[in-house]
């Protein structure tokens, strides 16, 4: 018997649920009931120009690819995981789609924020690249290696049995950390790993249909539960947080239910009703953009790709503070720390959701375009994470954001 606990749990597992949380933000943001930041709609239209020529800049034609990991894995204008694929004989589409779930899955959940110093050198060109695309890179040449693969002979997978052993040196090595190259969070990564394939070896009717449990088993699991063919982007979402919620770390649980990036912020509500909970969802809306072109590219159309949200991270929120749309109440907020649960961080972060959507509509307003021809991920990746990042450079010799968040490698 589910309980009614259970129920607002799951409900809270949704791409609508973080719309509607940030929605009742802005408004109070609007009427001035915020305790940390202060509203201005009137400094929209600037945050409006910096993405457009952002946008323009970076893609001259308006055709704009998706927001996804996939991007990241583009260096030097060498498509590195399409090198690699296309070379490989596989044994049909879903076998190549299997393998970028994986891919997908593993890279985005190594991809928290990986701190303003780790760089990863690579190996074949000598260069070296921080950030998240240096994580991209770092992930996909481990991917590429095996080693997140049980079977030998057959590297392009990731294996239950593989990533339940991974070891802190195995991530270490792969992602080239040391003394003088330190990254944010190693060991709650390692430990996000081994949840997930502890769990996918546990889920087998999930995650091993059509082979051994491996998460890419999630494409056969969604293709099972599609209609005609299709399935909705926001179906994708609410999928990998009830299948994968059980590998975040214990935070917030309702009924039982593990709630992952969901916090709580007073303004909102009481916390005895569960009123005050924000949920934000970022990391697996980053994966749920991610696996769309794999569903697509093996004939599995993906509807209301809209029905997503923007992405609660610190460069699209950083777009909003060094704008001046956000501004912090008091300055000197902006000298600290602050915990990712802080309801400073987690104000800023669902006001950022609230606002992409009403920056996209001026956006297309402006471009005179709609959500169909420039949907919300397109103008996150045209967009708003670039221009996040290019005013942040402009504004900090260290391209910090200009909110300080600690991190544990989980969220961000």
């Amino acid at each position: 018997m589910v309980t009614v606990d259970a129920v607002d749990a799951l409900s809270l597992l949704s791409a609508d649920a973080v719309r509607a949380s940030a929605q009742r933000m802005l408004a109070l943001g609007l009427a001035d009931r915020l305790p940390h930041f202060r509203v201005d709609l009137t400094r929209l239209e600037a945050a409006v120009d910096l993405v457009l020529a952002t946008m323009r800049k970076n893609y001259p034609s308006l055709d704009v690819p998706f927001h996804a990991r996939w991007r990241h894995f583009v260096i030097g204008g060498v498509d590195r995981w399409a090198a690699i694929a296309d070379m490989y004989r596989w044994r049909d589409q879903a076998s190549r789609a299997r393998a970028e779930f994986d891919l997908a899955i593993v890279s985005v959940l190594l991809d928290a924020g990986a701190g303003p110093t780790w760089r990863y050198r690579h190996r074949l060109t000598g260069g070296e690249i921080g950030r998240s695309e240096g994580l991209a890179l770092a992930s996909l040449d481990m991917f590429a290696a095996g080693a997140f693969s049980a079977v030998p002979g057959d590297p392009l997978r990731a294996d239950a049995e593989a990533l339940a052993r991974l070891s802190v040196a195995d991530l270490r090595d792969g992602l080239q950390v040391d003394e003088h190259n330190t990254l944010v969070g190693l060991e709650g990564r390692v430990a996000l790993l081994r949840r997930l394939g502890e769990l996918v070896a546990g889920t087998p009717s999930v995650f091993a249909r059509h082979d051994t449990p491996r998460p890419g088993g999630l494409f056969d699991h969604l293709v099972a539960g599609s209609n005609g063919g299709a399935i909705a982007a926001a179906a994708i979402l609410t999928a990998l947080l009830r299948e994968l919620g059980p590998i975040w770390p214990s935070r917030i649980t309702l009924g039982g239910v593990a709630l992952g990036d969901c916090w709580r912020h007073p303004a909102l509500g009481r916390d005895a009703d569960g009123g005050d909970l924000v949920p934000l969802h970022k990391l697996s809306q980053w994966l749920t953009y991610s696996l769309i072109e794999p569903l697509m590219r093996a004939g599995i159309a993906v509807r209301n790709i809209d029905g997503l949200t923007g992405l609660a991270e610190y460069r699209n929120g950083g777009l909003f503070v060094d704008t001046g749309v956000l501004v912090l109440r008091d300055p000197a907020e902006a000298q600290r720390m602050h915990d990712v649960g802080s309801p400073l961080v987690v104000e800023w972060r669902s006001l950022t959701v609230a606002l992409l959507d009403r920056l996209a509509e001026a956006l297309r307003r402006r471009l005179e375009l709609d959500a169909v021809s420039l949907p919300l991920a397109k103008v996150l990746e045209g967009g708003t994470w670039a221009a996040g990042r290019a005013i942040a450079q402009s504004r900090r010799a260290d391209r910090t954001p200009p909110i300080a968040v600690r991190s544990d490698g989980t969220v961000f």
